[in-house]
C-alpha cells in the first residue's frame, strides 16, 4: 500500500498506476487493454468534443475491516450508462464488460486503496467518448469506454456535516426532457455558474427548481435531494433528474429501518414542514443540509438549528456506509467483492 496521509486526502484527482481502456470499431467492443498512460489520444473532429457524446459514471471501492476490498452496486452503474449510450446514440457497454473492467482496474491499483480507518476511498470513473471524426450532427463511428480510479477524501471538507444551499432562480441545471436523466458532461457544465454564484454567496451547492415552472425543488447541484418528515423518505420526482443510485439505495435502507417512502413532486413551501433535509449521490453518499435559502424571496428553510445532522439522516447514512464497508449485513446483495 502506497505510504499516503490518506485522512487528509480531498475529493480530487491524483495519478495511480494504470487505467483500463476497451475500443468499439467496426460494430463491436474490441479485447480490454491495461495503460498506464493518463493521456487520450484523440482526433480533433471527434464527436465527443464537439456534439457532447459522452457520458460517464462514478462508483467507489472500499477497503474494509475484513480485510476485503469491495464495490458498491457496480451493476447499477452499468445499467444507468447503458441508459445513457442509448440517450446519445453510442453503443451500450454490456455490463459483463463494465464489470471486469472495474474489477481490473481495482485490482491493478490495490495499492491505491485507502485504508479502512481514514474514511477515504477508491473512486472509480468510468468514460465513454465518441472518437471519430465528424463534422456535422451524427454519431460517430467509433468509441472509447475506459475506466481509471483516484483515491478521494470527502466530498465536503467537513465530511458527514451539515452544510447551507442556496435556491438560484436564474439558472437551470437541465430541461424536462432535455439530458438531465443521463450522466452527461454537458449537465454539469451547465451547472458551473450557479455553482460559483452560490459559493461566491458563501453556500456549499446551489439549489434548482424544476426548470418548467419553478415551483417544485429538483436537484441540489450534483446530487439528488430528500426531505425527512413524519417518519417518511421524501424524494423528488422529476423528468430532469438523473437517478441516483445512492438515492436508489437509501429509499430502500428507509423502507428496511420502517419508513415510508414517498417519490413525488416536492413544491418549495413544503420545505418548510421537513425535519430533515439532505443531498445524497456516491461522492458524499449524505451530506445533510442545514438550511435552504431562497435569496429572491426571502425564505430561508432551517433544517438544524444547532448545525448537526439529524437523527434519521445519521442512522441512514451509518447503515449504508455499515453495508458499503462490510460491517452492516448486506441482504441485498449490493455489494461485490474484488479483492478477498
Amino acid at each position: 500500500m502506497k505510504n499516503l496521509d490518506w485522512s487528509s486526502l480531498s475529493f480530487g484527482y491524483m495519478p495511480t498506476d494504470y487505467n483500463v481502456r476497451c475500443y468499439y470499431r467496426d460494430g463491436k467492443w474490441g479485447e480490454i487493454e491495461v495503460c498506464s498512460d493518463e493521456y487520450i489520444k484523440l482526433h480533433m473532429a471527434a464527436t465527443s468534443l464537439h456534439y457532447g457524446q459522452e457520458g460517464f459514471e462514478g462508483l467507489k471501492a472500499y477497503r474494509c475491516p475484513d480485510g476485503k476490498v469491495r464495490l458498491f452496486r457496480p451493476d447499477e452503474n452499468a445499467a444507468r450508462l447503458q441508459r445513457t449510450c442509448r440517450g446519445l446514440l453510442m453503443p451500450e457497454v454490456p455490463t459483463e464488460l463494465f464489470m471486469e473492467m472495474a474489477k481490473k482496474v481495482v485490482r491493478l491499483n490495490q495499492e491505491w486503496i485507502p485504508t479502512y480507518e481514514s474514511g477515504a476511498t477508491l473512486y472509480l470513473r468510468p468514460l465513454i467518448i465518441g472518437t471519430s471524426a465528424q463534422v456535422g450532427v451524427h454519431p460517430a463511428k467509433e468509441y472509447l469506454f475506459l475506466i481509471f480510479v483516484t483515491p478521494v477524501g470527502p466530498y465536503f471538507k467537513g465530511g458527514f456535516s451539515t452544510n447551507p444551499y442556496v435556491i438560484i432562480r436564474e439558472y437551470d441545471r437541465a430541461a424536462p426532457l432535455g439530458t438531465g436523466t443521463f450522466k452527461v458532461g454537458g449537465n454539469y457544465a451547465a451547472s458551473m455558474l450557479a455553482n460559483k454564484k452560490a459559493h461566491d454567496l458563501g453556500y456549499a451547492c446551489e439549489f434548482y427548481l424544476d426548470a418548467k415552472e419553478k415551483k417544485y425543488m429538483d436537484e441540489c447541484g450534483a446530487a439528488n435531494f430528500f426531505g425527512i418528515k413524519d417518519n417518511t423518505y421524501i424524494t423528488p420526482k422529476s423528468t430532469s433528474i438523473l437517478p441516483s443510485i445512492t438515492n436508489k439505495s437509501l429509499m430502500q435502507v428507509a423502507e428496511d429501518l420502517g419508513m415510508k417512502v414517498e417519490r413525488r413532486p416536492i413544491p418549495e413551501e413544503e420545505l418548510a414542514t421537513f425535519e430533515e433535509a439532505g443531498a445524497c449521490g456516491t461522492a458524499a453518499v449524505i451530506s445533510p443540509i442545514s438550511r435552504i435559502d431562497d435569496v429572491e424571496t426571502g425564505k430561508s428553510y432551517v433544517f438544524s438549528e444547532d448545525g448537526k445532522p439529524g437523527p434519521m439522516s445519521k442512522k441512514l447514512y451509518d447503515t449504508l456506509r455499515g453495508i458499503q464497508y462490510g460491517t452492516i449485513e448486506d441482504k441485498h446483495g449490493w455489494t461485490t467483492v474484488v479483492i478477498e
